[in-house]
């Protein structure tokens, strides 16, 4: 079945090649075109496109198959072209000519430009909830480790004083970032195209505010024109807030992996949350960390990938959008299983409290040095060439006692103010909204 069909039978070779892998790439989508279309037939409703009972009979059966692809029991047919088509079919095999009211006003365009914006804004609403997760974990290291002091790099050469409670405590910062990020693709998404048709509008009197309403987001795309170029651009400022997330996430996994060598020795895994060598039995190989590293650095990728998908097209729609799905949606299942992941692990690293017993880490404290000598009065040109001297000449003594007391420093972490941040990012998506209009369309 094609929604365009017009009684011309087409090439198998060209209809294989132009379907692709929609009918995988759609069931993603399942739920969330069942969604627009529950939205949209109580508009047609309400314009007088559709009889009463003939909503009533259309929403239960949405509703019905709504719960079905939740559940994961939704099919595309081989036959069929994708899921608005699998839809519109199941609801004419149940309904008979009712079931083929519900494209009145529509177009497949914004049809799957609704059904992308409702999926995407589910998927980073899971995000969110694991960002803020992962947030904790860092949040909980940083506290329990403040105490413990580690040398700072610069230019991976040891450099200056910095601690545990410091190197969590950053990541846990850097995930703020990224929420504001994540935040900003939020608002783009949870705008509503439907109504857009193929991108021109429609002669039918519809109500997109209605749908707006009906299906929580917080506007509209208004410009019919610009509602379809939203396709790819959406996807893009998603994808590019999934990268910023995805580096926060590799450079951690870098450390880590850094940090395990035997060259360092500053953090352990337990042992049964590493990997061997077939031939080295001593080896307790931080795999974990380096698919986390290699996988969040592909997703970064994902950003390229698109403007280039994108790159020159005019105004309208055009086929190649098609493929913009099979480059985004499985990265999602990639970033929340290395959230999931870092979750799970970070609580299980071990700290080597002893790392500063090792002489080779006593130059770190030269600039504290230099400061104390500023303190008592020693210009801090004279008191660095005094404690250069020292250090060459072998006479560098370290005192290893601080007193950091500066905001987000070693003695003043600011977990607490950071943390505020990262409640008060949470707070400003709105997700209640969502969930009470979601709710009530599909009957939940």
């Amino acid at each position: 079945m094609k929604l365009w069909d017009k009684g011309v039978e087409v090439n198998k070779n060209i209809e294989t090649f132009t379907v692709g892998r929609d009918r995988e790439m759609d069931l993603f989508l399942a739920p969330y075109d069942i969604m627009g279309t529950l939205a949209h037939i109580r508009m047609l409703e309400s314009v007088g496109l559709l009889a009463a009972d003939e909503r009533v009979r259309l929403t239960q059966a949405l509703q019905e198959m709504y719960h079905q692809a939740v559940s994961g029991e939704f099919r595309i047919e081989e036959d069929i072209e994708d899921v608005h088509s699998q839809v519109e079919l199941m609801l004419t095999r149940r309904l008979g000519d009712i079931g083929k009211k519900v494209h009145s006003g529509r177009s497949r365009n914004d049809q799957v430009l609704v059904d992308i914006k409702l999926y995407l804004r589910a998927e980073i609403e899971e995000m969110v909830h694991l960002t803020e997760a992962l947030f904790g974990r860092f949040r909980d290291a940083s506290e329990q480790y403040k105490a413990v002091l580690m040398p700072g790099y610069t230019h991976l050469q040891v450099a200056m004083p910095s601690s545990f409670g410091l190197w969590f405590g950053a990541y846990a910062e850097s995930l703020t970032d990224d929420m504001h990020v994540l935040q900003a693709a939020w608002r783009v998404t949870n705008q509503n195209p439907l109504g857009s048709a193929a991108g021109y509008g429609s002669s039918f009197p519809l109500d997109r505010t209605m749908t707006t309403r009906l299906l929580g987001f917080d506007d509209l795309n208004y410009n019919v024109v610009y509602a379809q170029m939203g396709r790819g651009k959406t996807e893009k400022i998603v994808a590019f807030a999934m990268a910023s997330l995805a580096a926060t996430l590799s450079r951690f996994a870098m450390d880590a992996c850094l940090y395990m060598s035997q060259n360092f020795g500053f953090i352990v895994l337990p042992e049964n949350l590493t990997t061997g060598s077939s031939i080295m039995p001593h080896k307790k190989n931080p795999d974990v960390f380096e698919l986390i590293r290699g996988k969040c650095n592909r997703i970064q990728t994902i950003v390229s990938d698109i403007t280039l998908m994108l790159t020159n097209l005019p105004s309208g729609y055009f086929r190649d959008m098609q493929l913009l799905k099979e480059i985004l949606f499985p990265a999602f299942g990639d970033l929340k299983s290395c959230l999931h992941i870092l979750i799970s692990t970070v609580p299980e690293i071990k700290i080597n409290t002893h790392i500063l017993d090792d002489a080779r880490y006593d130059c770190m404290f030269s600039v504290e040095a230099v400061n104390r000598l500023v303190l008592e009065g020693v210009p801090f040109r004279d008191a660095y060439r005094q404690v250069a001297q020292d250090i060459r000449e072998g006479r560098f003594v370290p005192d290893k006692h601080l007193s950091h007391t500066h905001e987000g420093s070693i003695g003043r972490l600011c977990n607490e103010e950071i943390a505020r941040k990262m409640e008060a990012a949470v707070r400003a998506f709105g997700f209640d909204k969502v969930h009470e209009a979601v709710a009530a369309l599909v009957g939940a």
